[in-house]
This record gives structure tokens, C-alpha cells and sequence, in this order.
């Protein structure tokens, strides 16, 4: 008899943290939201990242409308993780504090012009700001952009203060020594020369 198909162990990443505001809830002033993530949230968060685990995860957004159908959201994701020591192998906390500052719009088929581009010969650097983030279904999730920005913060190669990575000790070459230079010298084939060897 086949067994019940078992659930995904990694969860997926727009379910994570997943909380959908409505475009037309947010007022036309803006809006102050604060989320936390629970239990389960942070269980499965830690599992999408590889991480020991998240003991604490929250965002605090505003939110703005901007015109044409756009919202600005600004805010911070602050988190603490743990992680494990690519040196020692211990575990360790860290924390993580991320400011978010994104743009969301409706989407559109055409291409969107953000920035001008420098005329023929005309030099400078030129900052091409991001495109802004799709609205989905009229709505855009709080709780993915926190959970996105949460793994943007996370340590690549966390490691204790005090971790110092030894390398380890290289042998001597016994060829290394003051001597080698003569040694190879007096093991070479005689140079030829002008004058022919004498026969005995």
C-alpha cells in the first residue's frame, strides 16, 4: 500500500513570511505598519535560509501613495539568526538590521524610463535606480519584502569575534636549502665549449 505524499520540507519562499496589504486599504495619507513574524513563520523562514534558526524576526513599514497607481515603502527589517561559525563550527547569534526603501507599481508592457542615459561623448557616472516591484492582484505582501531583505542582511560566512583561521604548517622542501643552486649545478651535463675533449 503506497504512503501518504509527504510534504515539502523547504517551504516556499512567497509563504514564508507571506502578509498582503490591499492597495486601495492604504489611505490616502499612508500607513504605519509593524509586523512580526510568529513560530511558524520564523521556523519556516530559517528553513528557507539554512539557518539554525530565527528566534526573532520583525519590520516596520510606511507606506505611501506616490501617484499613477504607485506606493513607496520605507522602513527597516530587524532580525536576530543563528548561524554557525565557518571557523569553529560553534553556534553564534547575529543580528540583522536592514533599511528597505522600495517602490511598488501596477504592472505595465511597456519598458519604464528611469534615468536619462549620457549623450554621445558626454561622460560622468549615471545612477540607474531599481524598477520598482510589481503589484500583484492589487496588493503588495509586507511579509515577503520583510523576509526578502531579512535573507539580504544574513552573513555569508558568519564567524565569531575571537575565531582566528590557522593555516596549517607547510613541511620544508628539501630542496630549499642554501646548497640547492650548487647541488643542481654540480648534477648538470658539462657545457660544450670550443675546444674539443683531449683523447687519452
Amino acid at each position: 500500500m503506497a504512503g501518504k505524499p509527504t510534504a515539502e520540507k523547504t517551504p516556499r519562499k512567497d509563504l514564508a513570511w507571506s502578509v498582503p496589504v490591499m492597495i486601495a486599504q492604504i489611505p490616502e495619507g499612508g500607513s504605519h505598519v509593524v509586523l512580526e513574524a510568529d513560530a511558524k513563520q520564523r521556523a519556516a523562514l530559517a528553513a528557507l535560509a539554512g539557518l539554525r534558526d530565527v528566534s526573532d524576526a520583525s519590520a516596520s513599514f510606511d507606506l505611501a501613495h506616490t501617484g499613477n497607481g504607485t506606493v513607496h515603502v520605507v522602513g527597516r527589517v530587524r532580525a536576530r539568526v543563528g548561524q554557525t561559525c565557518v571557523v569553529t563550527l560553534d553556534p553564534i547569534e547575529n543580528d540583522i538590521d536592514e533599511a528597505v526603501d522600495v517602490t511598488f507599481a501596477p504592472p505595465s508592457d511597456e519598458p519604464v524610463s528611469h534615468a536619462r542615459l549620457p549623450a554621445s561623448g558626454e561622460e560622468g557616472d549615471l545612477e540607474i535606480p531599481d524598477p520598482p516591484e510589481p503589484i500583484v492582484g492589487g496588493a503588495i505582501d509586507l511579509g515577503r519584502l520583510a523576509a526578502d531583505f531579512l535573507f539580504l542582511g544574513i552573513d555569508p560566512y558568519p564567524r565569531k569575534p575571537d575565531a582566528v583561521f590557522d593555516l596549517p604548517p607547510i613541511a620544508d622542501d628539501p630542496e630549499d636549502h642554501p646548497f640547492a643552486a650548487l647541488k643542481a649545478l654540480k648534477g648538470a651535463p658539462p657545457q660544450e665549449s670550443g675546444q674539443k675533449p683531449k683523447k687519452k
